[in-house]
């Protein structure tokens, strides 16, 4: 994650790489690696919650499948809350945000941008060996830890919401569009 906008300006074609040495172009090209990096992310947290969700979904059906349909309802939420939440990553605009606007991002506010991602995807990998861990049916009650994984999902919806604040707040600091 670090060096994602590193691992997308070597990957530039010779095109690209020529317009770098044109006045004002260095800072567009830029500016679109980051919208790049951050598209990708995105797209990657929703991925993972996407494999989450077939997890659970198998889980869910083992305990119908076994007749023991008492917590069908918490595995129903727990699906209801993950489809949002990687909706809403995945349709999130910072792309469009000042954040991107700014021709020259300061190296420490990426990093802070970077670093939060980095903690999203250990609470996303942290929740599915949660929902991994569910007992089978048969093995003992799953609500309580159903309920640990309906918290881990509130966690993340959580820090999702604080990440848009986080770019809301690094633009207002710069001084949204500035150049």
């Amino acid at each position: 994650m670090d060096n994602g906008l590193d691992d997308a300006g070597q990957r530039r074609s010779p095109v690209e790489r020529l317009g770098a040495k044109i006045p004002g172009f260095k800072g567009y090209q830029e500016r679109e690696l980051r919208r790049d990096v951050d598209r990708m992310q995105r797209e990657h947290l929703a991925e993972e919650l996407g494999r989450i969700k077939v997890g659970l979904r198998a889980r869910a059906r083992a305990w119908a499948d076994a007749d023991q349909i008492g917590a069908l309802h918490q595995f129903e939420r727990i699906d209801q809350r993950l489809d949002s939440l990687s909706q809403a990553i995945r349709l999130a605009d910072y792309g469009q945000s000042g954040f991107f606007d700014v021709v020259k991002v300061e190296e420490a506010e990426l990093e802070k941008l970077y670093r939060f991602d980095l903690a999203l995807l250990d609470d996303v990998s942290r929740l599915a060996g949660q929902l991994a861990a569910l007992p089978s049916p048969g093995s003992g009650d799953v609500t309580p830890a159903l309920e640990a994984s309906l918290e881990q999902v509130r966690v993340l919806e959580e820090k999702w919401s604080r990440r848009a604040q986080l770019v809301d707040g690094l633009v207002s600091a710069r001084g949204e569009g500035s150049e």
